[in-house]
């Protein structure tokens, strides 16, 4: 599995952290909390573990996550690529070959980036409660209502952080893709910096500008 696809699954994820003013009213309202609880933070800095399992193609692989995230600034890193994010540009850094992709971020409702999974959600799909294995954790299933490359996803909201804890993305050709929580950190202190990419700090780094 390419570095990127596990980049790639997770900004798709992202745009599945929506939900629709469903008739599942409790699945709403908890979505709701743990949607204005988040968007108070400062910032939030989460680990994750990434599972890619494919039973039919016979693939299992495992990675690590790391997502900072503060307003509609992010910065991601997993297995020797990170991408970072200022809400204008993103810096695409791949340190195998020391080079850094850079792009114009798109500004689309349904273009959602790795803030808005732990921040918002919209009214593309269809959220309800449902039966979990986690005692300590509520979770919902959420459908899209247009078509899309993926099915459904589960999302598990920790019932007393309101925060989330895990999410399963299950897509049109038999992956799944699981991301659970492992450190769940607010306000702590960021800059812009953090969310820039400086250049300097990588010497010889080829930058392709594709803008």
């Amino acid at each position: 599995m390419k570095v990127r696809t596990i980049l790639a699954s997770f900004i798709i994820f992202s745009a599945i952290s929506a939900f629709s003013q469903s008739k599942d009213i409790k699945a709403s309202a908890l979505l709701d909390e743990v949607s204005k609880k988040a968007t108070a933070y400062k910032s939030i800095k989460v680990d994750l573990s990434y599972t890619m399992v494919n039973t039919k193609a016979k693939i299992d692989e495992e990675k690590t996550v790391t997502l900072l995230v503060s307003g509609d600034k992010y910065k991601m890193s997993a297995a020797g690529q990170t991408v970072i994010c200022d809400g204008k540009t993103i810096w695409t850094y791949i340190k195998e070959s020391n080079e850094v992709q850079v792009n114009a971020l798109e500004n689309k409702d349904d273009a959602l980036t790795p803030s808005k999974l732990l921040t918002s959600y919209n009214s593309n799909y269809k959220s309800k409660i449902i039966k979990g294995n986690d005692p300590t954790a509520e979770a919902i299933e959420l459908i899209p209502t247009t078509s899309k490359n993926f099915t459904k996803a589960i999302l598990e909201i920790d019932k007393a952080k309101k925060q989330i804890k895990s999410f399963a993305l299950y897509d049109k050709s038999g992956n799944v893709f699981t991301y659970k929580v492992k450190t769940y950190v607010t306000d702590s202190p960021v800059t812009d910096a953090d969310f820039t990419f400086d250049t300097k700090k990588f010497p010889g780094v080829e930058v392709i500008d594709m803008r």
